[in-house]
């Protein structure tokens, strides 16, 4: 489960050859979830000020993880996506 973010404690991580519809996983305070590339969560919990620097961050970096989502389905390595600052 390669990381490509990390910002504020919460941690992104992407899997190789993972179920659609696209995701990434967060881990956050020993919480976890999944969430779509609009910020939303799919399933888990994590807390609500966590939730919002994930959405911020998405807005930012939406692109990315599309292509991240496509070079996992093609095996390759993932890129780092830079942290919200």
């Amino acid at each position: 489960m390669p990381r490509i973010s990390f910002f504020f404690g919460i941690v992104i991580y992407m899997y190789y050859d993972d179920h659609n519809p696209p995701h990434f996983h967060v881990s956050y305070e020993g919480a976890e979830a999944m969430f779509d590339f609009d910020g939303n969560i799919i399933k888990g919990f994590i807390a609500a000020r966590a939730q919002g620097l994930i959405k911020e961050w998405c807005s930012l970096h939406k692109k990315e993880l599309e292509e991240n989502w496509q070079r996992a389905k093609e095996d390759k390595s993932l890129n780092w996506i830079e942290p919200l600052r």
